[in-house]
Protein backbone atom coordinates (compact mmCIF):
# COMPACT_ATOMS: atom_id res chain seq x y z
CA UNK A 1 0.00 0.00 0.00
CA UNK A 2 1.29 3.45 -0.80
CA UNK A 3 1.20 6.58 1.31
CA UNK A 4 2.72 9.50 -0.61
CA UNK A 5 4.38 6.95 -2.91
CA UNK A 6 5.80 4.97 0.00
CA UNK A 7 5.19 1.24 -0.17
CA UNK A 8 4.21 -0.51 3.07
CA UNK A 9 4.05 -4.29 3.05
CA UNK A 10 1.10 -5.02 5.35
CA UNK A 11 0.45 -8.47 3.92
CA UNK A 12 3.38 -9.91 5.87
CA UNK A 13 1.67 -9.62 9.25
CA UNK A 14 -1.19 -11.68 10.62
CA UNK A 15 -4.18 -9.93 12.17
CA UNK A 16 -3.12 -9.94 15.85
CA UNK A 17 0.23 -8.34 15.00
CA UNK A 18 -0.75 -5.84 12.29
CA UNK A 19 -0.61 -2.80 14.57
CA UNK A 20 2.96 -3.66 15.63
CA UNK A 21 3.84 -4.30 11.99
CA UNK A 22 2.36 -0.96 10.88
CA UNK A 23 4.34 0.84 13.59
CA UNK A 24 7.58 -0.83 12.47
CA UNK A 25 6.89 -0.15 8.78
CA UNK A 26 6.19 3.54 9.33
CA UNK A 27 9.21 3.93 11.61
CA UNK A 28 11.48 2.23 9.04
CA UNK A 29 10.13 4.47 6.26
CA UNK A 30 10.90 7.54 8.37
CA UNK A 31 14.39 6.40 9.34
CA UNK A 32 15.49 5.47 5.82
CA UNK A 33 14.09 8.69 4.30
CA UNK A 34 11.19 7.25 2.33
CA UNK A 35 8.93 9.41 4.49
CA UNK A 36 10.79 12.71 4.59
CA UNK A 37 10.69 15.27 7.44
CA UNK A 38 7.59 17.46 7.17
CA UNK A 39 5.60 14.87 5.18
CA UNK A 40 1.95 14.74 6.19
CA UNK A 41 0.43 11.37 7.06
CA UNK A 42 -3.14 10.50 6.10
CA UNK A 43 -5.78 11.05 8.74
CA UNK A 44 -6.50 8.18 11.07
CA UNK A 45 -9.88 7.67 9.35
CA UNK A 46 -8.29 7.39 5.90
CA UNK A 47 -5.47 5.14 7.13
CA UNK A 48 -8.01 2.84 8.77
CA UNK A 49 -9.72 2.44 5.40
CA UNK A 50 -6.40 1.93 3.56
CA UNK A 51 -5.10 -0.76 5.93
CA UNK A 52 -8.40 -2.40 6.86
CA UNK A 53 -7.80 -1.71 10.55
CA UNK A 54 -9.86 -0.12 13.30
CA UNK A 55 -9.44 3.63 13.58
CA UNK A 56 -8.59 3.28 17.29
CA UNK A 57 -5.68 1.01 16.32
CA UNK A 58 -4.36 3.61 13.85
CA UNK A 59 -4.66 6.33 16.50
CA UNK A 60 -2.69 4.15 18.92
CA UNK A 61 0.10 3.61 16.34
CA UNK A 62 0.27 7.32 15.59
CA UNK A 63 0.32 8.15 19.30
CA UNK A 64 3.21 5.74 19.86
CA UNK A 65 5.25 7.30 17.07
CA UNK A 66 4.39 10.74 18.44
CA UNK A 67 5.64 9.73 21.85
CA UNK A 68 8.84 8.33 20.37
CA UNK A 69 9.51 11.61 18.56
CA UNK A 70 9.10 10.39 14.96
CA UNK A 71 5.87 12.29 14.34
CA UNK A 72 4.54 15.67 15.38
CA UNK A 73 0.93 16.90 15.54
CA UNK A 74 -0.13 20.32 14.32
CA UNK A 75 -3.38 21.53 15.80
CA UNK A 76 -6.09 21.71 13.17
CA UNK A 77 -3.73 20.57 10.42
CA UNK A 78 -2.84 16.92 10.93
CA UNK A 79 0.06 14.60 11.71
CA UNK A 80 3.50 15.09 10.15
CA UNK A 81 6.91 13.46 10.14
CA UNK A 82 9.03 15.31 12.68
CA UNK A 83 11.57 17.78 11.29
CA UNK A 84 14.20 16.57 13.77
CA UNK A 85 14.23 12.86 14.43
CA UNK A 86 15.33 11.33 17.74
CA UNK A 87 18.89 10.08 18.01
CA UNK A 88 19.24 6.68 16.41
CA UNK A 89 19.26 3.80 18.85
CA UNK A 90 22.34 1.62 18.86
CA UNK A 91 21.85 -1.58 16.93
CA UNK A 92 21.28 -4.62 19.09
CA UNK A 93 24.18 -7.04 19.07
CA UNK A 94 23.57 -10.02 16.79
CA UNK A 95 22.48 -13.31 18.34
CA UNK A 96 22.06 -11.78 21.78
CA UNK A 97 25.76 -10.90 22.07
CA UNK A 98 27.08 -8.36 24.52
CA UNK A 99 27.30 -4.69 23.65
CA UNK A 100 30.95 -3.57 23.66
CA UNK A 101 30.12 -0.97 26.31
CA UNK A 102 29.23 -3.67 28.85
CA UNK A 103 31.68 -5.60 30.97
CA UNK A 104 32.04 -8.98 29.21
CA UNK A 105 32.31 -10.72 32.60
CA UNK A 106 28.53 -10.59 32.98
CA UNK A 107 28.01 -12.49 29.74
CA UNK A 108 30.33 -15.38 30.49
CA UNK A 109 28.39 -18.68 30.33
CA UNK A 110 29.65 -19.78 33.75
CA UNK A 111 28.26 -16.55 35.22
CA UNK A 112 24.88 -16.44 33.48
CA UNK A 113 24.26 -20.13 34.24
CA UNK A 114 25.28 -19.92 37.91
CA UNK A 115 21.93 -18.64 39.13
CA UNK A 116 19.73 -20.66 36.76
CA UNK A 117 17.73 -17.52 35.89
CA UNK A 118 18.07 -17.94 32.13
CA UNK A 119 17.43 -21.68 31.85
CA UNK A 120 14.68 -22.56 34.29
CA UNK A 121 11.57 -22.12 32.18
CA UNK A 122 9.93 -25.43 31.36
CA UNK A 123 7.08 -23.97 29.33
CA UNK A 124 9.21 -23.79 26.18
CA UNK A 125 10.94 -27.14 26.62
CA UNK A 126 8.30 -29.41 28.10
CA UNK A 127 5.68 -31.37 26.19
CA UNK A 128 2.90 -30.33 28.56
CA UNK A 129 0.26 -32.06 26.43
CA UNK A 130 1.73 -35.50 27.05
CA UNK A 131 3.23 -34.63 30.47
CA UNK A 132 0.88 -32.15 32.15
CA UNK A 133 2.17 -32.64 35.70
CA UNK A 134 5.26 -30.64 36.56
CA UNK A 135 7.96 -32.08 38.83
CA UNK A 136 10.75 -29.90 40.15
CA UNK A 137 13.87 -31.47 41.69
CA UNK A 138 15.91 -28.26 41.57
CA UNK A 139 17.93 -27.80 44.77
CA UNK A 140 17.45 -24.62 46.73
CA UNK A 141 13.65 -24.67 46.62
CA UNK A 142 11.81 -24.78 49.94
CA UNK A 143 8.49 -26.24 51.00
CA UNK A 144 5.99 -23.41 51.49
CA UNK A 145 2.99 -25.69 51.99
CA UNK A 146 3.97 -26.21 55.62
CA UNK A 147 5.03 -22.65 56.36
CA UNK A 148 2.82 -21.03 59.08
CA UNK A 149 1.64 -18.11 56.97
CA UNK A 150 -1.20 -17.29 59.39
CA UNK A 151 1.33 -16.84 62.19
CA UNK A 152 3.60 -14.81 59.92
CA UNK A 153 0.73 -12.50 58.91
CA UNK A 154 -0.27 -11.95 62.53
CA UNK A 155 3.27 -11.24 63.69
CA UNK A 156 3.97 -9.04 60.68
CA UNK A 157 0.79 -7.01 61.22
CA UNK A 158 1.62 -6.46 64.87
CA UNK A 159 5.09 -5.23 64.03
CA UNK A 160 4.01 -3.02 61.13
CA UNK A 161 1.41 -1.26 63.31
CA UNK A 162 4.27 -0.08 65.50
CA UNK A 163 5.59 1.96 62.56
CA UNK A 164 2.49 4.16 62.77
CA UNK A 165 3.64 5.43 66.16
CA UNK A 166 7.38 5.48 65.53
CA UNK A 167 9.20 8.52 64.11
CA UNK A 168 10.49 8.09 60.57
CA UNK A 169 13.96 6.63 60.17
CA UNK A 170 15.81 4.52 57.65
CA UNK A 171 17.04 2.11 60.28
CA UNK A 172 20.52 1.03 61.28
CA UNK A 173 22.68 -0.12 58.33
CA UNK A 174 24.04 -2.93 60.47
CA UNK A 175 20.49 -4.24 60.93
CA UNK A 176 17.66 -3.66 63.35
CA UNK A 177 19.01 -4.12 66.91
CA UNK A 178 16.01 -6.24 67.93
CA UNK A 179 16.53 -8.58 64.97
CA UNK A 180 20.24 -8.89 65.68
CA UNK A 181 19.41 -9.74 69.28
CA UNK A 182 16.92 -12.40 68.15
CA UNK A 183 19.41 -13.85 65.66
CA UNK A 184 22.16 -14.04 68.27
CA UNK A 185 19.81 -15.99 70.56
CA UNK A 186 18.79 -18.26 67.66
CA UNK A 187 22.44 -18.98 66.81
CA UNK A 188 23.26 -19.86 70.39
CA UNK A 189 20.37 -22.36 70.58
CA UNK A 190 20.44 -23.86 67.07
CA UNK A 191 24.10 -23.59 66.06
CA UNK A 192 26.00 -23.37 69.39
CA UNK A 193 27.49 -20.03 68.36
CA UNK A 194 27.94 -17.53 71.17
CA UNK A 195 27.80 -13.96 69.89
CA UNK A 196 26.51 -10.52 70.82
CA UNK A 197 23.91 -8.67 68.77
CA UNK A 198 26.39 -5.89 68.05
CA UNK A 199 28.69 -8.34 66.26
CA UNK A 200 26.12 -9.25 63.55
CA UNK A 201 25.46 -7.53 60.23
CA UNK A 202 22.06 -8.14 58.58
CA UNK A 203 22.12 -8.49 54.78
CA UNK A 204 19.66 -8.89 51.92
CA UNK A 205 20.20 -12.64 51.71
CA UNK A 206 23.43 -14.59 51.43
CA UNK A 207 24.18 -13.33 47.93
CA UNK A 208 24.59 -9.80 49.22
CA UNK A 209 26.70 -11.18 52.06
CA UNK A 210 29.13 -12.75 49.58
CA UNK A 211 29.18 -9.55 47.53
CA UNK A 212 29.98 -7.44 50.60
CA UNK A 213 32.75 -9.80 51.66
CA UNK A 214 34.26 -9.73 48.18
CA UNK A 215 34.26 -5.92 48.26
CA UNK A 216 36.11 -5.65 51.58
CA UNK A 217 38.48 -8.63 51.21
CA UNK A 218 39.58 -8.83 47.56
CA UNK A 219 42.59 -6.99 46.16
CA UNK A 220 41.95 -7.25 42.37
CA UNK A 221 44.48 -9.40 40.55
CA UNK A 222 46.22 -10.50 43.74
CA UNK A 223 43.75 -12.20 46.08
CA UNK A 224 43.45 -15.98 45.70
CA UNK A 225 40.11 -17.50 46.69
CA UNK A 226 39.74 -21.25 47.21
CA UNK A 227 36.28 -22.63 46.45
CA UNK A 228 34.83 -26.11 46.80
CA UNK A 229 34.71 -28.04 43.55
CA UNK A 230 31.97 -28.94 42.93
CA UNK A 231 30.37 -26.12 44.83
CA UNK A 232 27.61 -23.54 45.00
CA UNK A 233 28.19 -21.49 41.85
CA UNK A 234 26.75 -18.13 43.04
CA UNK A 235 29.24 -18.05 45.93
CA UNK A 236 32.22 -17.63 43.65
CA UNK A 237 30.69 -15.06 41.25
CA UNK A 238 31.13 -11.95 43.49
CA UNK A 239 34.77 -12.86 44.18
CA UNK A 240 35.52 -13.39 40.50
CA UNK A 241 33.74 -10.13 39.64
CA UNK A 242 35.85 -8.30 42.24
CA UNK A 243 39.01 -9.48 40.50
CA UNK A 244 40.03 -12.46 42.63
CA UNK A 245 41.80 -15.51 41.22
CA UNK A 246 39.67 -18.59 41.89
CA UNK A 247 41.26 -21.88 42.88
CA UNK A 248 38.98 -24.96 42.76
CA UNK A 249 39.59 -27.47 45.59
CA UNK A 250 38.37 -31.04 45.34
CA UNK A 251 35.71 -32.32 47.73
CA UNK A 252 35.29 -35.93 48.91
CA UNK A 253 33.25 -37.78 51.51
CA UNK A 254 34.90 -35.80 54.33
CA UNK A 255 34.41 -32.39 52.73
CA UNK A 256 37.01 -30.04 51.26
CA UNK A 257 40.45 -31.64 50.95
CA UNK A 258 42.48 -29.24 53.08
CA UNK A 259 45.80 -30.75 51.91
CA UNK A 260 45.00 -29.50 48.38
CA UNK A 261 44.89 -25.83 49.41
CA UNK A 262 47.69 -23.75 47.83
CA UNK A 263 50.13 -21.93 50.12
CA UNK A 264 49.25 -18.53 48.65
CA UNK A 265 45.48 -18.75 49.27
CA UNK A 266 43.91 -15.71 50.96
CA UNK A 267 40.23 -16.68 51.28
CA UNK A 268 38.72 -20.15 51.70
CA UNK A 269 34.99 -20.54 50.96
CA UNK A 270 33.55 -23.67 52.52
CA UNK A 271 30.19 -25.20 53.51
CA UNK A 272 31.36 -27.48 56.36
CA UNK A 273 28.05 -28.64 57.84
CA UNK A 274 26.47 -29.82 54.59
CA UNK A 275 28.58 -29.40 51.48
CA UNK A 276 26.76 -28.31 48.37
CA UNK A 277 26.14 -30.22 46.18
CA UNK A 278 27.75 -33.50 47.31
CA UNK A 279 26.24 -33.36 50.79
CA UNK A 280 29.33 -34.39 52.75
CA UNK A 281 30.22 -32.94 56.17
CA UNK A 282 33.70 -31.58 56.88
CA UNK A 283 35.32 -34.09 59.22
CA UNK A 284 36.55 -33.13 62.68
CA UNK A 285 40.17 -33.67 61.63
CA UNK A 286 39.81 -31.45 58.57
CA UNK A 287 38.06 -28.73 60.56
CA UNK A 288 41.04 -28.51 62.88
CA UNK A 289 43.46 -28.68 59.95
CA UNK A 290 41.59 -25.91 58.13
CA UNK A 291 41.80 -23.55 61.12
CA UNK A 292 45.51 -24.31 61.56
CA UNK A 293 46.15 -23.71 57.86
CA UNK A 294 44.32 -20.35 57.85
CA UNK A 295 46.15 -19.05 60.92
CA UNK A 296 49.56 -20.20 59.71
CA UNK A 297 49.18 -18.40 56.36
CA UNK A 298 47.15 -15.37 57.38
CA UNK A 299 44.13 -16.57 55.38
CA UNK A 300 40.47 -16.23 56.32
CA UNK A 301 37.57 -18.69 56.06
CA UNK A 302 34.04 -17.92 54.87
CA UNK A 303 31.62 -20.46 56.34
CA UNK A 304 28.40 -20.81 54.33
CA UNK A 305 25.87 -22.41 56.70
CA UNK A 306 22.98 -22.34 54.24
CA UNK A 307 20.91 -25.19 55.76
CA UNK A 308 22.81 -26.09 58.92
CA UNK A 309 19.62 -26.60 60.96
CA UNK A 310 18.26 -29.45 58.84
CA UNK A 311 19.98 -32.55 60.16
CA UNK A 312 17.58 -35.49 60.28
CA UNK A 313 19.45 -37.64 62.81
CA UNK A 314 20.65 -36.03 66.01
CA UNK A 315 21.13 -32.35 66.61
CA UNK A 316 22.83 -30.01 64.14
CA UNK A 317 26.58 -30.39 63.81
CA UNK A 318 28.47 -27.58 65.52
CA UNK A 319 29.26 -24.70 63.20
CA UNK A 320 32.89 -24.02 62.32
CA UNK A 321 32.56 -20.53 63.78
CA UNK A 322 33.10 -20.40 67.54
CA UNK A 323 34.77 -18.16 70.07
CA UNK A 324 38.07 -19.95 69.44
CA UNK A 325 37.92 -19.34 65.68
CA UNK A 326 36.58 -15.78 65.84
CA UNK A 327 39.76 -14.29 64.38
CA UNK A 328 39.69 -16.17 61.06
CA UNK A 329 36.06 -17.23 60.31
CA UNK A 330 33.28 -15.19 58.69
CA UNK A 331 29.99 -16.97 59.35
CA UNK A 332 27.23 -16.46 56.73
CA UNK A 333 23.66 -17.49 57.51
CA UNK A 334 20.28 -17.10 55.85
CA UNK A 335 16.54 -17.34 56.51
CA UNK A 336 15.83 -18.32 52.89
CA UNK A 337 15.98 -22.05 53.67
CA UNK A 338 14.64 -22.05 57.23
CA UNK A 339 11.78 -19.57 56.72
CA UNK A 340 10.84 -17.68 53.55
CA UNK A 341 13.13 -17.33 50.51
CA UNK A 342 11.43 -14.13 49.33
CA UNK A 343 11.93 -12.33 52.65
CA UNK A 344 15.53 -11.80 51.44
CA UNK A 345 17.23 -11.64 54.82
CA UNK A 346 20.56 -13.12 55.80
CA UNK A 347 23.39 -12.16 58.10
CA UNK A 348 27.16 -12.21 58.57
CA UNK A 349 29.03 -12.79 61.80
CA UNK A 350 32.50 -11.40 60.97
CA UNK A 351 35.67 -11.26 63.04
CA UNK A 352 35.74 -8.12 65.16
CA UNK A 353 38.47 -6.55 63.02
CA UNK A 354 36.27 -6.63 59.88
CA UNK A 355 32.88 -5.45 61.17
CA UNK A 356 33.31 -1.71 60.55
CA UNK A 357 34.49 -2.25 56.97
CA UNK A 358 31.55 -4.59 56.36
CA UNK A 359 29.03 -2.04 57.67
CA UNK A 360 30.61 0.73 55.58
CA UNK A 361 30.30 -1.41 52.45
CA UNK A 362 26.66 -2.13 53.32
CA UNK A 363 25.96 1.60 53.63
CA UNK A 364 27.53 2.25 50.23
CA UNK A 365 25.46 -0.45 48.51
CA UNK A 366 21.94 0.00 49.88
CA UNK A 367 21.99 0.94 53.55
CA UNK A 368 19.65 -0.92 55.88
CA UNK A 369 17.48 -3.83 54.79
CA UNK A 370 13.69 -3.46 54.70
CA UNK A 371 12.50 -2.44 58.17
CA UNK A 372 9.09 -4.19 57.88
CA UNK A 373 10.80 -7.43 56.83
CA UNK A 374 13.28 -7.19 59.69
CA UNK A 375 10.51 -6.42 62.19
CA UNK A 376 8.42 -9.37 61.03
CA UNK A 377 11.38 -11.74 61.25
CA UNK A 378 12.19 -10.42 64.72
CA UNK A 379 8.70 -11.30 65.96
CA UNK A 380 8.79 -14.67 64.21
CA UNK A 381 12.05 -15.64 65.92
CA UNK A 382 11.32 -14.12 69.32
CA UNK A 383 7.95 -15.89 69.49
CA UNK A 384 9.59 -19.28 69.00
CA UNK A 385 7.85 -19.78 65.65
CA UNK A 386 11.06 -20.21 63.64
CA UNK A 387 12.40 -22.90 65.98
CA UNK A 388 9.11 -24.82 65.81
CA UNK A 389 8.97 -24.51 62.04
CA UNK A 390 12.54 -25.77 61.68
CA UNK A 391 11.74 -28.76 63.90
CA UNK A 392 8.71 -29.63 61.79
CA UNK A 393 10.57 -29.23 58.48
CA UNK A 394 13.53 -31.22 59.77
CA UNK A 395 11.23 -34.23 60.10
CA UNK A 396 9.52 -33.64 56.76
CA UNK A 397 12.76 -33.19 54.82
CA UNK A 398 14.23 -36.17 56.66
CA UNK A 399 11.34 -38.41 55.57
CA UNK A 400 11.66 -37.22 51.96
CA UNK A 401 15.41 -37.77 51.99
CA UNK A 402 14.97 -41.30 53.30
CA UNK A 403 12.35 -42.07 50.64
CA UNK A 404 14.61 -40.78 47.90
CA UNK A 405 17.58 -42.75 49.20
CA UNK A 406 15.46 -45.91 49.40
CA UNK A 407 14.23 -45.47 45.83
CA UNK A 408 17.73 -44.81 44.51
CA UNK A 409 19.12 -47.91 46.23
CA UNK A 410 16.23 -50.15 45.17
CA UNK A 411 15.51 -49.04 41.60
CA UNK A 412 18.53 -47.11 40.31
CA UNK A 413 21.51 -49.14 41.53
CA UNK A 414 22.58 -50.11 38.00
CA UNK A 415 23.06 -46.43 37.09
CA UNK A 416 23.46 -44.28 40.22
CA UNK A 417 25.15 -44.40 43.61
CA UNK A 418 23.60 -41.99 46.15
CA UNK A 419 25.93 -39.97 48.37
CA UNK A 420 25.10 -40.86 51.96
CA UNK A 421 23.91 -37.87 53.97
CA UNK A 422 21.50 -37.26 56.82
CA UNK A 423 21.56 -33.52 56.27
CA UNK A 424 19.88 -30.79 54.29
CA UNK A 425 17.35 -30.44 51.54
CA UNK A 426 18.86 -32.37 48.63
CA UNK A 427 20.40 -35.72 47.71
CA UNK A 428 23.15 -36.21 45.14
CA UNK A 429 23.67 -39.44 43.22
CA UNK A 430 26.87 -40.22 41.28
CA UNK A 431 26.67 -41.90 37.87
CA UNK A 432 28.61 -45.11 37.27
CA UNK A 433 28.91 -44.27 33.56
CA UNK A 434 26.45 -46.88 32.32
CA UNK A 435 24.25 -44.19 30.77
CA UNK A 436 24.59 -40.50 29.87
CA UNK A 437 22.78 -38.89 32.80
CA UNK A 438 23.14 -35.40 31.30
CA UNK A 439 21.21 -36.57 28.25
CA UNK A 440 18.64 -38.13 30.56
CA UNK A 441 18.24 -34.78 32.36
CA UNK A 442 17.57 -33.12 28.98
CA UNK A 443 14.99 -35.79 28.14
CA UNK A 444 13.30 -35.29 31.50
CA UNK A 445 13.07 -31.54 30.95
CA UNK A 446 11.00 -32.23 27.84
CA UNK A 447 8.79 -34.41 30.04
CA UNK A 448 8.20 -31.60 32.56
CA UNK A 449 10.72 -32.89 35.08
CA UNK A 450 13.42 -30.43 36.14
CA UNK A 451 16.57 -31.93 37.60
CA UNK A 452 20.12 -30.60 37.89
CA UNK A 453 23.23 -32.23 36.49
CA UNK A 454 26.10 -32.48 38.98
CA UNK A 455 28.52 -31.23 36.32
CA UNK A 456 27.01 -27.74 36.30
CA UNK A 457 28.52 -27.14 39.78
CA UNK A 458 32.15 -27.79 38.81
CA UNK A 459 34.57 -24.95 38.20
CA UNK A 460 37.69 -26.92 37.32
CA UNK A 461 37.80 -30.05 35.20
CA UNK A 462 34.64 -31.63 33.81
CA UNK A 463 34.08 -33.44 37.08
CA UNK A 464 31.93 -36.38 37.99
CA UNK A 465 28.63 -37.08 36.27
CA UNK A 466 25.56 -37.33 38.44
CA UNK A 467 22.21 -35.83 39.36
CA UNK A 468 21.19 -33.54 42.23
CA UNK A 469 17.69 -34.15 43.63
CA UNK A 470 16.16 -31.25 45.56
CA UNK A 471 13.60 -32.14 48.24
CA UNK A 472 11.91 -28.79 48.75
CA UNK A 473 9.04 -28.57 46.30
CA UNK A 474 7.44 -32.06 46.32
CA UNK A 475 5.80 -34.23 48.95
CA UNK A 476 6.40 -37.98 49.18
CA UNK A 477 3.64 -39.16 46.77
CA UNK A 478 4.81 -36.59 44.22
CA UNK A 479 8.42 -37.72 44.62
CA UNK A 480 7.33 -41.30 43.87
CA UNK A 481 5.57 -40.24 40.67
CA UNK A 482 8.53 -38.12 39.60
CA UNK A 483 11.04 -40.88 40.26
CA UNK A 484 8.95 -43.25 38.14
CA UNK A 485 9.46 -40.87 35.20
CA UNK A 486 13.18 -40.62 35.98
CA UNK A 487 13.44 -44.42 36.04
CA UNK A 488 11.58 -44.72 32.74
CA UNK A 489 13.91 -42.20 31.07
CA UNK A 490 16.99 -44.02 32.38
CA UNK A 491 15.69 -47.38 31.24
CA UNK A 492 15.12 -45.94 27.78
CA UNK A 493 18.69 -44.61 27.73
CA UNK A 494 20.08 -47.98 28.87
CA UNK A 495 18.14 -49.88 26.19
CA UNK A 496 19.32 -47.70 23.33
Amino acid sequence: MAIFEVELDMGAADAPHRSRHLHDQLKAAILDGRLKPGSQLPSSRRSAALFGMARTTIVAVYDQLLGEGYLTARHGSGTYVADRLPAAHAARPPDGGADHRLNPFWFRPDVTSAFGFFDDGTAEAADVTRYPERFDFRPGLVDLEHFPFAVWRRVSAQKVRAFERAPFNYGHPQGDPDLRSAVSMHLSVMRAIACHADELVVTSGTQQAFDLLARILVDPGRTVVAVEDPGYSPTRIPFAAAGARLCPIEVDGDGMIVEALPDDVDIICVSPSHQFPLGSTLSKERRAALIRFARARGAIIIEDDYDGEFRAKGGPIRALKSADEDDVVFYVGTFSKSALPNIRLGFVLPPAWAKDALVTAKICIDGPCSLPAQAAMTGFIAGGHLTRHIGRMRRIYGDRRQLLLDLLRADFAEWLEPVESSYGQHVTAISNGAIDVDAVAATLLRRNVQIRSLRRYYLGATGKAGLVFGLGSMDEPTIRRAMALVHHAMREAADQ
